[in-house]
């Protein structure tokens, strides 16, 4: 995968477009949230919950680590993790830990999601297919525990 070098020209054949590439990095962004997000959940958790948080964090680096080096590979500079970010809601409890757990997973779904809209590389498909998967199956993990539905949407990742 590689950036368009001038916007008025053509991606060369078998190069991926520039929305492709904007698309990537806005999928490795919600990498970045979760993570940080799942960090600060943590203080607020039982003790079984925050054993699932901190597999979903591995999970999440995981992810946010396999895309960076496809971004690289691809001559792609990843974009670098903000230094904090914005809540949907105040954190001062469990319920509404789970509440932004479930929340960095819906917006993971949804960026992955639109990789897959802006694509058409095999590899890159199938690494935004198990994201969406694996974001999908962790919110609704998240959803049930705060008893809310549907807990999985209809069509995960669709905002």
């Amino acid at each position: 995968m590689t950036a368009r070098r001038d916007q008025n020209q053509p991606d060369p054949p078998g190069a991926p477009s520039a929305d492709t590439v904007a698309a990537v990095q806005t999928a490795l962004g919600t990498e970045h949230a979760a993570i940080w997000s799942y960090t600060l959940i943590a203080a607020f958790l039982t003790p079984q919950q925050d054993k699932d948080a901190q597999e979903d964090l591995a999970a999440h680096r995981g992810r946010r680590d396999v895309t960076s080096r496809l971004l690289t590979e691809s001559g792609v500079r990843p974009d670098a993790a903000e230094a904090a970010y914005r809540t949907p809601a105040p954190v001062t409890d469990a319920n509404s830990a789970m509440r932004l757990a479930a929340a960095a997973e819906a917006d993971a779904a949804a960026a992955w999601r639109s990789v897959l809209e802006r694509c058409d590389d095999p590899g890159l498909r199938r690494n935004a297919v198990d994201a969406l998967i694996d974001a999908a199956v962790r919110g609704a993990r998240w959803s049930a525990q705060l008893n809310t539905k549907p807990v999985v949407p209809q069509f995960p990742g669709r905002t």
